[in-house]
């Protein structure tokens, strides 16, 4: 991995945790939000905006580790884009539940105002029906709105799993595309083998050839004899010599 490369994958990294950060300290404040409705809305807001954020930066290095030249640096980018989806949807699961926890103290809240106000009989006359049907509708597009975030949220998590399923086919995929040029490189290293020895057996018998074509024609002199067994003693020690050296080279 060069050294930009590295850099900009560092920088993408903390970014990812920066956001991470952000989206829990908001979340617990969701989970604490006690009202009014509109303190929960921003808080909700902000929330989304953060996921945003944090999911475009998923995906940013994700393309980092698709574009590695080493395959141990993209298996490890893709492993860390992996974990870093599974903690944005854990922190999604999280969110929809302190929203839920919020709604509840909000509702009760309200409710105990209401029962416990020595005043009820004076609000009960300050309230008119056109306040009564706006707080209902209200109430209404708020739980519409968070009916409607928790449909997009299910559907970015299934489309998130489904990411995860073609990164790991993915790993897969490669992973036996390895294992078939490790049984390629075997195959040749095996024919390379059995040519050299073949090219020995064939050098050997050529000699031998020649030595009984020697052996034939000066059968009667004394000297041929001698020469022969020297040549091929000496023929013999070389054919052994670049036979071993050819067994280490291979081995």
């Amino acid at each position: 991995m060069e050294a930009s490369a590295d850099v900009q994958v560092r920088i993408c990294e903390q970014k990812i945790i920066k956001y991470d950060l952000e989206i829990k300290a908001l979340i617990q404040d969701v989970s604490e939000c006690t009202g009014p409705q509109s303190k929960l809305t921003d808080f909700n807001f902000k929330v989304k905006e953060t996921f945003n954020n944090i999911r475009q930066r998923i995906q940013d290095l994700e393309q980092m580790g698709k574009e590695q030249d080493k395959e141990s640096d993209k298996l490890d980018l893709l492993n860390k884009v992996e974990g870093h989806r599974k903690q944005m949807l854990s922190n999604q699961t999280a969110w929809r539940k302190a929203n839920l926890a919020s709604k509840l103290s909000i509702d009760q809240l309200e409710k105990e105002d209401l029962l416990n106000s020595k005043n009820m009989s004076v609000r009960h006359r300050k309230m008119t029906k056109e306040s009564l049907a706006q707080t209902s509708s209200d109430i209404t597009e708020s739980l519409m709105n968070i009916s409607r975030m928790m449909s997009q949220q299910v559907q970015q998590s299934e489309e998130a799993m489904s990411t995860l399923a073609t990164s790991s086919r993915t790993v897969l995929e490669t992973h036996e595309e390895f294992k078939a040029m490790s049984g390629t490189i075997q195959l040749g290293r095996k024919l390379i083998t059995k040519y050299n020895r073949r090219e020995l057996t064939d050098k050997l018998l050529i000699f031998l050839a020649l030595a009984l074509f020697l052996a034939t024609v000066h059968s009667e002199e004394k000297t041929v004899p001698f020469l022969l067994s020297v040549m091929t003693a000496k023929y013999l020690h070389y054919f052994q010599v670049e036979y071993t050296l050819k067994e280490k080279i291979n081995q």
